[in-house]
This record gives structure tokens, C-alpha cells and sequence, in this order.
């Protein structure tokens, strides 16, 4: 099969493809595993990362990618129900251990024996791939085989995001960077909280227009001040800036959700900026997301479906992941970058 390999952790710059396209052995799925054939993958921010060595992955050679989507075509030992010819998805939970308190108590995203699709087992820039039965997820019929790909990951990590946010129907939320979750976050939101206005903060002004195109009640930069101060936020960028800015604009009891897996550490002159009295004092809070669980996943395909929610993509095949990566890290885009098999 061809797979697109990471061999080493690099800098993304153009003309420099960090993934290199060859024949591998195909794998074959083991005790519990299922075998997919892989029929388009979600292209995510954390792949960056994991290139540039930010959130290296677990071992290398490495195949990347956790918004799957695919075809069913063999399955392991033990494996109960009728897989073989369904479409599922794999995200970026691969799997927990199932035993700990966390996973007790539904929290399996923080299972310290979580593995990460793509980044501890091979994931789908790839023809197949195998995962285990319990972790993969049944496409709604009603969904587009490439649309449905960033549900996966920028969906579902921005329904937990908003989730842990504990917005009512109402209440004025913002949104920090405007990509492939926050789009399909302000769709979810004029669904579930049809009078919750929205506001945008985002760097390019190319995201504030498509912001407003999608129904967002105002757009500006990080630094800009919204018309009235803001219940929650959810902030989905790199750096720390924009935490500090979004603080100062949050009201009295409010909560900043911080959706990201890492913080730029050359930024962090910017936490002096802190002021308590500013950004802190009223009971305003801060949180963090870790991760998916199996069922934010399996929720927001379902809210997916009963919305009509689709993601605005721009399609690329296998061969050209380097290009879809690259033009990820410049910034200016529209909703989410979606591979397809050849």
C-alpha cells in the first residue's frame, strides 16, 4: 500500500516535505482490530506539532493522521458484530485502557494509558489502516464520506469545548481562532443555542469575513474589544496572547476553555501581562481540554446529522500531503484540509 512516512521531526517550509510517499506492507488487524480501507483523512493542527517536534510522535518511522474515515474490510479475533463493508471513523482517541478511575468514570481522554491516533499507533495518511473494534466510530449514512473526516477531530474536540464551557442558550460566547473546529463550533452553537450571538476573534481578516458569512454576531483581532463582555470563550490558538486578551473581555463568573494541546513557550513573556484585578478577579476562570472521549465523538456525529452540519473542506490527494500541511501552517484558510485516496 502507499503511506505517507514521517522519518524525522522537521520544520514545515515550502519545498521542504517533511512526509515521504512509499510502498509499505499493508497491515493486518490483530486480536480485537479491525482493518479499514482508508477513504479520505482530516489534515489537523497537531500534525504540525508532531512534524516540528513539538508533540513528538511516540516512535519513528511514523504514519500520521486521526480524522478517518473508512471501509471496513477485515477483521481480528474477538471481534463481535457486522463490521466487514460498514464505514467507520477513527479519531484521535485510539484507545484507553479501560480499567483506571478515569476511565471508570467516562473521563477515558484522561486515562494516563490514552493513545493517540497517528501519534502512538499508525494512522490514516495511508491506503489502510487497522484499529481496535471498540474505538471506531459508525458514520451517520446522511454524512459525506470527506465531509464527515474533520468531524472526527475538529468536531468533536470543539463539542467537548463547548461542553466544558457550561454555555446556556443566551448566553454571548466567543471563539478565539477561527479554523477547522471553531467553524464547526459556531455551527453547533446556532443549533444547540439558537440565541447564543457569537463572537469572533481571529487574526486573518480573510476568517473574520468567513465568520460573519457563517452567522457570527461580531469579528475582530484577539486584541480588539467585542460590543458587550462574553459569558464563555474557547481559545484554540498557539499562543499566549490571546489568553490574556480573552480574559479581559470575559464577564464577571465567566470561563475561558482552552482548547490546545500546547503553548508557543517563546510567548511566554506574555503571561506578565497578567493583571489580577484585569483578568482574573470576579470568579473568572480558566480550563483546559484534554483530548477526546469515544463518546464526544459518537455525540457530535450524531448532532452532525440531525443539523446538517458540514464543514467547508478543500480536498487533496495522498500525494500532495506536504502541500495540504504547508498551506495549514500559513494560516490562511477556509474550514478544513481533507485528504483523499487516489
Amino acid at each position: 500500500m502507499q503511506a505517507q512516512i514521517l522519518k524525522q521531526c522537521q520544520p514545515i517550509t515550502k519545498g521542504n516535505g517533511p512526509l515521504v510517499l512509499q510502498e509499505v506492507d499493508a497491515p493486518r488487524p490483530g486480536r480485537g482490530e479491525v482493518l479499514l480501507r482508508v477513504l479520505a483523512c482530516g489534515v489537523c493542527h497537531t500534525e504540525l506539532d508532531e512534524i516540528e517536534g513539538r508533540t513528538p510522535p511516540a516512535f519513528l518511522p511514523m504514519i500520521l493522521g486521526h480524522q478517518v474515515i473508512g471501509e471496513v474490510v477485515d477483521r481480528g479475533e474477538g471481534v463481535q458484530g457486522s463490521f466487514i463493508g460498514t464505514r467507520m471513523g477513527v479519531a484521535w482517541i485510539y484507545s484507553a485502557c479501560g480499567t483506571c478511575e478515569f476511565c471508570g468514570r467516562g473521563l477515558e481522554n484522561l486515562c494516563p494509558g490514552f493513545q493517540a491516533t497517528g501519534r502512538d499507533a499508525h494512522g490514516g495518511y495511508a491506503e489502510y489502516m487497522v484499529a481496535p473494534a471498540d474505538f471506531v466510530h459508525p458514520i451517520p449514512d446522511v454524512l459525506d464520506t470527506v465531509q464527515a473526516a474533520p468531524l472526527l477531530c475538529a468536531g468533536a474536540i470543539g463539542y467537548r469545548s463547548l461542553s466544558l464551557t457550561g454555555l446556556e442558550n443566551g448566553q454571548a460566547l466567543g471563539l478565539t481562532g477561527f479554523g477547522g473546529s471553531g467553524h464547526l463550533v459556531l455551527h453547533l452553537v446556532r443549533h444547540l443555542f439558537p440565541d447564543s450571538p457569537v463572537h469572533v476573534f481571529a487574526r486573518s481578516p480573510e476568517q473574520r469575513r468567513f465568520a460573519l458569512e457563517l452567522g457570527a454576531a461580531w469579528a475582530g483581532r484577539s486584541d480588539d474589544k467585542p460590543p458587550t463582555p462574553l459569558d464563555a470563550i474557547i481559545d484554540t490558538t498557539p499562543v499566549w496572547k490571546p489568553v490574556i486578551d480573552a480574559l479581559a473581555v470575559l464577564k464577571p463568573g465567566g470561563r475561558l476553555v482552552i482548547n490546545a494541546i500546547r503553548k508557543q513557550e517563546d510567548d511566554r513573556s506574555r503571561l506578565l501581562e497578567l493583571d489580577y484585578e484585569r483578568h482574573l478577579w470576579m470568579e473568572k476562570e480558566i480550563k483546559s481540554v484534554a483530548n477526546v472521549c469515544r463518546s464526544d465523538v459518537r455525540r457530535f456525529l450524531t448532532l452532525a446529522a440531525e443539523a446538517d452540519i458540514r464543514p467547508e473542506v478543500r480536498t487533496y490527494p495522498l500525494s500532495r500531503a506536504n502541500e495540504a500541511l504547508f498551506e495549514l501552517k500559513k494560516g490562511n484558510f477556509r474550514g478544513a484540509r481533507v485528504l483523499v485516496m487516489e
